[in-house]
């Protein structure tokens, strides 16, 4: 039995595929361009929306401005180092935020070990305390290197040299501390937390008000 198709059989079959073809091709292509304008263009323009309406603070960056200039953001440390002020965390990127990452290095490592060695010696004698006494989060970097909070155990330990440096009761600046005091979220989610940033910019004020 012959089972070869002629040619015009095969031309058929031919036209019969590209017409299957295009049928498909049609509503494939107009699915992809609905999916595009919804979840590409309605759903980045409704979630944007509602977030500038309900959370504008937090949507924009959580940026905080003094005298209406942008100096930071709640959720990025920066780097003070005047004794006048209140120090955070070490920071293994410069709190570069494009950058944003741990040291990467064990406690065995012998580089790590020297670092935190020379943090600990040199918080102690700034802050007028044992080196048995100094937390482990001032002399070690968080995971995301731009951890802006400390505890207010940290906090208050810096207490006594911010005053100094200062000019200024030691209770004032104590009490601006426990001012600044963030709970837990919720009271239950992670610990309470000083934002070394806006305790700052509140001793900066205290200053101020009080020469």
């Amino acid at each position: 039995m012959n089972t070869l198709l002629s040619h015009e059989q095969l031309n058929q079959q031919d036209l019969a595929l590209s017409s299957q073809g295009h049928s498909v091709l049609r509503p494939s292509l107009g699915l992809v361009a609905v999916g595009f304008l919804i979840t590409g263009m309605l759903y980045a323009i409704a979630s944007v929306s509602i977030a500038q309406l309900i959370f504008p603070k937090q949507a924009n960056g959580s940026v905080i401005k003094l005298d209406g200039k942008i100096i930071g953001s709640s959720l990025v440390g920066q780097n003070f180092v005047s004794e006048q002020y209140f120090h955070g965390r070490p920071s293994a990127v410069s709190y570069n935020v494009d950058g944003m990452a741990g040291s990467n290095l064990a406690i065995s490592n012998l580089d790590l070990q020297k670092q935190i060695k020379e943090r600990i010696v040199q918080f102690a004698q700034n802050n007028h305390i044992t080196e048995q006494h100094v937390p482990n989060e001032m002399v070690t970097a968080s995971g995301s290197g731009i951890d802006p909070d400390i505890s207010p155990e940290s906090a208050l330990l810096q207490v006594k040299r911010v005053a100094q440096q200062r000019h200024l009761p030691e209770q004032h600046v104590r009490d601006l501390v426990q001012q600044q005091i963030q709970p837990a979220q919720f009271g239950i989610y992670g610990q309470a937390r000083v934002n070394v940033l806006q305790l700052n910019l509140a001793l900066d004020q205290l200053s101020s008000t009080t020469r």
